[in-house]
């Protein structure tokens, strides 16, 4: 279900304030044969005030391996605004070089090329410079622009970056992890701007749930060194997608990013404590879409904002949160967007079910639901039909009731969300009482029945072998 309105684009011709405007060219040139290591993060290529740096960074949640990148320097998170390698980090001694042949080439530890800029084999360049702006160029003789950062982004747009049809912007897997996800921003060739939700693998879209609307008519996205974005059109009219007034570009640093729960958000953080007062000294959200993700994902394939299992909700300060169902926990404790696994055996289809159905319960959550995944629906049926019909069937996993009608659904759960404007009841299949999580249950009497032929079978073989030794003594 896509998300057409935006309520928060205005349409205007594009006044000089949001017009790109053209810095100097000053720049520190990185000759031929300049070589980076992936061992000691203070070697880099840093810009001229600064402001950013290229180089080498350690995965937030490992160590040996590194991410070729740029970074913000003066900003003690050091955000990472762009990488080469995101799918395939190096290990330590792996070194990134503008070789002779004027080529940028990232080796790993074994010396093996990993990822090479410019492409086309008769694209040379002289230098290569990081700029102030965070786009890091590779020049020619004659100081043209061979290949630049810019033109490849990550999950990141700068001020003073244009993204151009077709142009796209993948988030995150996971906080931590910097490999793709599941969400794209894509500048279509149609001109439209949209948010598509998709696999990890393959260049294959699910759907979209947030888009401009511009199919035919848009034109370039522009980050202006103002700090506002915008969608240009073939008519001259813009779309702005920065409400209101902006802060200052002189006093905060800006970022947008597609973060990895599917969120574009745009960011400022202070330059100094003097001239910001009342900023907290970190990035704060100036704009962001779609105004509820967890809302606006919504479609058959694919697992949603919090993997399978997982139901999704805004906090108070409308951040993404994830969260497991009664008997459920997360796949990884220390990633709550990684999806739930249930913790305990599933009920028997031994007998259909019924034997194993008085060990089972159904617990009742409020404003949340898995809109996907029913395979039987009952109408009209009252809630405690409902229940003994979902408990008797041992492929239901949670059952949903609102208004006389029942939909039984199974896992893996899709789409989960949990919201005040969610009011159907959702009943979530777990083991009884005391009933211990995660234990196997008792073996049936045919199992008992089998172990106990194959000991008597056992103890006779015994028994006939070591008769026939004692005759032969």
């Amino acid at each position: 279900m896509a998300h057409s309105a935006l309520f928060d684009l205005h349409f205007l011709l594009i006044p000089l304030f949001l017009l790109p405007t053209i810095a100097p060219s000053i720049h520190q040139s990185i000759p031929l044969g300049t070589t980076i290591t992936a061992a000691d993060e203070n070697s880099s290529w840093a810009s001229l005030s600064g402001e950013f740096a290229y180089g080498f960074r350690h995965l937030p949640n490992n160590d040996s391996l590194f991410l070729l990148a740029i970074w913000y320097q003066k900003i003690p998170e050091r955000t990472v605004v762009w990488s080469a390698n995101r799918d395939n980090p190096v290990q330590r001694e792996s070194r990134v070089e503008l070789v002779n042949n004027g080529h940028l080439v990232l080796y790993d530890h074994r010396g093996r090329e990993i990822w090479k800029m410019p492409k086309a084999i008769n694209a040379r360049a002289t230098s290569a410079s990081m700029l102030d702006t965070g786009n890091l160029v590779l020049l020619s003789m004659d100081s043209s622009t061979i290949w630049e950062s810019f033109n490849e982004p990550t999950d990141t747009i700068l001020p003073s970056q244009t993204l151009t049809k077709p142009s796209k912007l993948s988030s995150r897997r996971y906080e931590m992890d910097y490999s793709k996800g599941q969400f794209e921003l894509r500048l279509q060739e149609d001109g439209d701007l949209v948010l598509y939700t998709v696999p990890l693998e393959g260049e294959f879209t699910y759907s979209n749930y947030w888009s401009t609307n511009t199919t035919g008519s848009g034109s370039q996205v522009i980050f202006n060194e103002s700090g506002y974005i915008y969608l240009t059109q073939i008519s001259g009219v813009s779309i702005t997608l920065t409400p209101g007034t902006i802060v200052s570009t002189q006093e905060f640093s800006h970022r947008a990013t597609l973060d990895f729960d599917g969120v574009l958000r745009q960011y400022v953080y202070p330059r100094t404590p003097d001239s910001t007062v009342g900023w907290a000294q970190s990035w704060s959200v100036v704009w962001y879409q779609p105004s509820n993700v967890c809302l606006a994902v919504f479609f058959a394939l694919g697992s949603g904002t919090c993997r399978f299992n997982g139901d999704c909700a805004l906090d108070e300060n409308q951040r993404t949160t994830c969260h497991c169902p009664p008997g459920y926990s997360y796949l990884d404790p220390n990633n709550t967007f990684g999806g739930c696994k249930q913790d305990f055996v599933p009920q028997s289809c031994e007998s259909g079910g019924s034997i194993e159905a008085p060990q089972f319960e159904l617990k009742e959550m409020r404003n949340v639901d898995w809109p996907l995944n029913d395979y039987e629906r009952y109408f009209p049926i009252n809630e405690n039909l409902c229940r003994q019909e979902c408990l008797l069937d041992c492929f239901c996993s949670v059952a949903i009731f609102k208004d006389d009608t029942c939909w039984k659904k199974k896992v893996p759960l899709s789409n989960g969300k949990m919201d005040y404007g969610v009011s159907r009841k959702t009943l979530v299949k777990t083991p009884r009482g005391n009933l211990s999580l995660q234990t196997a249950p008792p073996p049936t009497s045919s199992c008992r029945e089998k172990k106990d032929r194959t000991a008597l079978i056992l103890i006779g073989s015994v028994l006939f072998w070591g008769s026939g030794l004692l005759n032969l003594l």
